[in-house]
C-alpha cells in the first residue's frame, strides 16, 4: 500500500509537466421515440448548462464537438415530445462518446406549458419511494469504493453499517427483501461472499464502469417487479463503443481490472470486464483474521438487427474463496474470537440471459430469457484443525430459469400500458452436516436434500396523465403462484394491486402517493430444510408467502431545475413472516451472518410493521457543490410470541430499529479536481444481552465457538451510535489520446469507534485451552473481550481510458 501511495503522488509531481493545453470532447448518437424506436429529426440537443449543441438529421443522428471534459449530460428537445435529460457519462480524450437517447411522447402543447429538464425525474408508475443515481455520483462517492451498495448508504431508508458488509437495510425490512436487476435481467445475487438466504456480502459485483444509471425503488414498485418488499434496484448499462475498441484499466481500493468495449460486427457491440480483488493483502494489513479473494466477470453484447429489433446477450459472475488467516503472529482477543468461529468457504455464482426487443407502431415486445446458479461451500473445524471435528459441512446451491415477457403499449388519449406474464423453474440441492446446541442440548443435524419447483406470475399496469399533466395516475395488479405446496399453488390468494398518484399544485410543488400489496417467497434456504429422512420440513409446516401493505405519502418540492426536496411518511405491515422453531425469532432479523440464513425449521406466524418519516434534499446548484440530505425516522417492530408461537400485541423492536439516520453528502468541481465528504450518523441499534448460563456450557460452546443470546430479553438493549466521515479527492489528466484519473478516498477519517456489547468468551490457558469451572466441570470459566468496530481506512485509486 505504502509504494502504491508513493506511486500516485509522484504521478501527481511530475503529470503535470506532461499536459497538453486543455481539450474538448466530443459526443454524438441518436434520438428515438421510446414507443416505436422510431427516429427524431430535427430535435435539439445541447449539452446541459451550455450553449453547446445542434440539430439531430432527419435519421435522428446527432455529433456535437469542442464538449467539456468530464461528466456531462445532454438536453434534448422537441415538439410533440417531453423535454428530456440525459443520463450522465464521461467525456475523455481516448475516443468520441455516443450516447442514444429515447424521448418520451407528449400531449401537452408547448404553447400550454414549458417543461424543462430536470435530473430528479419520476415516473407515473412510481411517483414516490424513488431516487436516480447517475454515474458521477457514484464514482465520486466518498468512501463509496466505486461500489453501488456503499453509495445507497446515502439515500433515504437505507441503514449504513460500520462493519465490512453490504447488506441491504430499508425502511426498517430485513436484508432478504431486495431484487436486483441488470438491464431487465433478475441478478439474485449482488455482492461478493453472498449471504445465502439474504443479500449482504462483501463488495458488489457489478462493475460501474457499465452502468450509466441506477434506479433505486424503496416503494411503488412497478407490477412487472416481484418478489421483493423492501427495494429494487434497477442498473441500465452503457452500449458499446460502435467505432472502436476502447479499454479501461483500475487499480482500486479493493481490486483491479480491466474493462473493454467496442464493435464487434457492424451491427452488433460488446462491452466485457473481469476483476479480482487484493483484499486479502489488505486485510492481512489491518489485522483482520479472514482474507478473502474474488473474481468477477462481466459482458454484454447487443445487437440491433434493425429499427424494429434488438437482441442483447449479457452475463455476470463470480468466484470467491475465504480463508482464515491462520498464521496471525500473536493475535489479541477479537481476532482469536473471530479465527475462532468464522469459517473457510468458497463461492462461485453468475446469471447469462438475452432480452430480445421488437418495436410495433406504438408498442413493443420485450422477451427476457435467463439462468441464474449459486453454490455455497462452507467448512468449519474444532481449532482450525482438519484433524479435529468438523462442526460445519454445508454445500448448497440453488438455480433459477426464468422466463418472462412484457407488451408496452402507448395507446390514444396518453394512456401506457404495461402487461406480460413470466414462467420460472427453480431447483435447490443441500447437503448439511452441523452440530447444534438448542433446547439445552446437543444436536447432530443432518440432511441432504434435493427439490424442483415452478412459479409463476401475470402482471399489468396501465398509467395516464390527466389535466394537461398535472394529475398523474397509475393503477397495477400482480397475481403470483408456485408448484411448492398446494396452498402457495392458488395465484388468486397472492393478488398484489397498486396504486400510484401524483398531483402538481403548482409548477415547483407536488403532492405523490402510492398504496400497494407485495408478496414475497420465503428463501430457498427455508424452502429447502430437510430432516434427516430428506423431507421438507417447513413444507409439512405449511409454509407461505410472505405478504407486506405499503402506504405512502410524500410532498415534493422543486425550487430550481436541479434542486429537488422531498418529504415522505411510509407505513408497511407484515404478515405469515417465518418464524423460527428454534428461537422463536421471526427470520426478518437474520441474515447478516457469514454463512446462510434460513435453513432451520419455522412457522409462517410472524406479524409486523416498518413506519416512519423521510426528508431528502438534492441539489445540484449549491454555489458549484453538489449535494444531498437524507435524514430517516422511524420504528420497525415485530410482534412478540408467546410458548405456542402465537403473536399477541406487543410489539418488539426488529432488529434494524435503529429509528433515526442521517446522511449528508457533498462533492465540488474546480477544475480537473474533484473533492467530496460524505458524514453518516445512525441511531444505535437494538441488541440482545448474552446468557451466560448457555454460553458457558462445554457442549454448547464447542459447537457454535460463539456466546448464545437470551431470547426472553430480545432486543431489549440497545449499543452505541454510528457514525463516521468519509473524504475523497480525485484528479484528472487528459492527454491527446488517453486519459487518467488518480483518487485517494479515506474512510473514517477520524477513526470512530462503535461501541457493541462486550463479547462473551471462555477464559484460556497458557496453551491456548479453555479453563474449566472447578465447581461445574461442564462448565468454562468465562470472561469479556471489547467488541468496538470502525477503523480509519485509506486507499488509493488510478483508472486509465484509453
Amino acid at each position: 500500500m505504502k509504494i502504491i501511495v508513493r506511486f500516485v503522488f509522484t504521478l501527481l509531481s511530475f503529470l503535470p509537466l506532461c499536459l497538453s493545453a486543455q481539450q474538448k470532447g466530443v459526443v454524438k448518437g441518436r434520438v428515438v421515440d421510446s414507443k416505436n424506436n422510431e427516429p427524431v429529426p430535427f430535435a435539439n440537443v445541447v449539452i446541459w448548462k451550455t450553449t453547446t449543441g445542434t440539430a439531430t438529421d432527419e435519421n435522428g443522428y446527432f455529433r456535437i464537438e469542442n464538449v467539456p471534459l468530464g461528466y456531462n449530460r445532454l438536453e434534448i428537445s422537441s415538439v410533440g415530445y417531453t423535454t428530456k435529460l440525459s443520463e450522465e457519462f464521461l467525456v475523455n480524450t481516448a475516443s468520441e462518446r455516443t450516447v442514444n437517447v429515447e424521448l418520451e411522447e407528449s400531449q401537452v402543447n408547448l404553447e400550454q406549458v414549458t417543461v424543462k429538464a430536470n435530473p430528479f425525474r419520476k415516473t407515473v408508475e412510481s411517483p414516490v419511494s424513488l431516487q436516480r443515481i447517475g454515474i458521477a455520483e457514484i464514482e465520486k462517492n466518498p468512501g463509496g469504493n466505486r461500489d453501488i451498495s456503499k453509495v445507497l448508504q446515502s439515500m433515504p431508508g437505507v441503514l449504513s453499517s460500520p462493519a465490512f458488509r453490504n447488506d441491504f437495510i430499508v425502511r426498517g425490512g430485513g436484508p432478504s427483501e431486495n431484487r436486483f436487476y441488470l438491464d431487465d435481467v433478475e441478478l439474485p445475487n449482488l455482492n461478493h461472499f453472498a449471504t445465502q438466504g439474504a443479500s449482504g456480502g462483501v463488495v458488489s459485483i457489478v462493475n460501474i464502469d457499465f452502468v450509466k444509471e441506477v434506479n433505486f425503488y424503496s416503494g411503488a414498485f412497478p407490477a412487472s417487479r416481484g418478489n421483493l418488499m423492501s427495494s429494487l434496484l434497477d442498473f441500465r448499462q452503457i452500449a458499446g463503443n460502435p467505432d472502436k475498441i476502447k479499454v479501461r484499466g483500475t487499480l482500486g481500493a479493493t481490486d483491479f481490472g480491466l474493462s473493454l468495449d467496442g464493435p464487434l460486427a457492424p451491427k452488433t457491440t460488446f462491452i466485457m470486464s473481469a476483476r479480482r480483488s487484493y483484499l486479502k493483502f489488505l486485510f492481512d494489513m489491518i489485522g483482520l483474521p479472514f482474507l478473502p479473494v474474488y473474481n468477477d466477470f462481466q459482458f454484454k453484447a447487443e445487437t440491433k438487427f434493425n429499427q424494429k429489433n434488438e437482441l442483447t446477450l449479457l452475463g455476470i459472475g463470480a468466484y470467491d474463496v475465504n480463508n482464515l488467516n491462520k498464521g496471525m503472529k500473536d493475535p489479541d482477543d477479537d481476532q482469536r474470537y473471530m479465527l475462532n468461529y468464522l469459517p473457510e468457504s468458497v463461492q462461485w455464482s453468475y446469471t447469462i440471459g438475452i432480452t430480445y426487443k421488437h418495436y410495433g407502431d406504438r408498442w413493443n415486445h420485450l422477451f427476457v430469457l435467463s439462468r441464474s446458479t449459486l453454490q455455497n461451500k462452507i467448512e468449519k473445524y474444532a481449532n482450525n484443525d482438519k484433524s479435529q471435528t468438523k462442526l460445519v459441512d454445508y454445500n448448497s446451491g440453488e438455480t433459477e430459469n426464468k422466463f418472462r415477457f412484457e407488451h408496452n403499449h402507448f395507446l390514444r388519449h396518453d394512456i401506457k400500458l404495461n402487461a406480460g406474464a413470466g414462467i420460472e423453474h427453480a431447483t435447490y440441492k443441500n447437503k448439511t452436516t452441523r452440530e447444534l446446541y438448542t433446547s439445552r442440548e446437543l444436536n447432530h443435524v443432518r440432511y441432504d436434500t434435493d427439490f424442483d419447483f415452478f412459479k409463476w406470475s401475470l402482471f399489468g399496469q396501465a398509467s395516464k396523465n390527466f389535466f394537461l399533466e398535472r394529475l398523474a395516475l397509475s393503477i397495477g395488479v400482480r397475481v403470483d403462484g408456485n408448484s411448492y405446496t398446494a396452498g402457495m399453488n392458488n395465484p388468486f390468494k397472492h393478488i398484489s394491486p397498486r396504486l400510484s398518484l401524483s398531483y402538481s399544485l403548482t409548477p415547483e410543488w407536488f403532492i405523490n402517493a402510492n398504496a400497494g400489496r407485495y408478496y414475497q417467497l420465503p428463501s430457498y434456504t427455508t424452502m429447502g430444510y430437510a430432516d434427516e429422512h430428506g423431507k421438507l420440513v417447513n413444507k409439512q409446516n405449511g409454509l407461505k408467502y410472505i405478504g407486506t401493505n405499503h402506504y405512502v405519502m410524500g410532498l415534493e418540492y422543486r425550487p430550481g431545475s436541479r434542486t429537488r426536496i422531498t418529504l415522505e411518511g411510509f407505513y408497511k405491515t407484515y404478515d405469515h413472516y417465518p418464524v423460527s422453531l428454534l428461537d422463536s425469532i421471526v427470520l426478518a432479523n437474520k441474515g447478516t451472518d457469514y454463512v446462510a440464513v434460513g435453513d432451520e425449521p419455522v412457522r409462517s406466524l410472524g406479524e409486523g410493521r416498518a413506519y416512519g418519516v423521510e426528508l431528502m434534499i438534492r441539489t445540484q446548484e449549491l454555489f458549484g457543490i453538489v449535494a444531498s440530505l437524507a435524514y430517516t425516522y422511524y420504528y420497525s417492530e415485530f410482534k412478540k410470541m408467546d410458548h405456542d408461537l402465537h403473536p399477541i400485541s406487543e410489539y418488539i423492536p426488529s432488529s434494524w430499529d435503529n429509528r433515526h439516520i442521517l446522511s449528508l453528502t457533498a462533492t465540488r468541481k474546480l477544475g480537473l479536481w474533484d473533492i467530496g465528504m460524505k458524514w453518516r450518523i445512525a441511531n444505535g441499534a437494538p441488541f440482545t444481552p448474552y446468557n451466560p448460563e448457555t454460553s458457558s456450557l462445554v457442549a454448547a460452546w464447542n459447537v457454535k465457538r460463539q456466546p448464545y443470546l437470551d431470547y426472553s430479553r430480545y432486543n431489549s438493549e440497545r449499543a452505541s451510535s454510528f457514525h463516521q466521515l468519509d473524504i475523497r479527492v480525485d484528479r484528472s489528466f487528459y492527454f491527446k489520446k488517453w486519459s487518467l484519473i488518480l483518487y485517494a478516498d479515506i474512510q473514517n477519517i477520524y477513526n470512530h469507534k462503535t461501541k457493541s456489547p462486550d463479547l462473551l468468551v471462555p477464559q484460556e490457558n497458557a496453551d491456548g485451552s479453555y479453563k474449566i469451572d472447578p465447581e461445574r466441570p461442564d462448565h468454562y470459566l468465562m470472561r469479556c473481550i471489547k467488541n468496538d468496530t470502525g477503523t480509519l481506512l485509506p486507499s488509493v485509486g488510478i483508472i486509465i481510458d484509453f
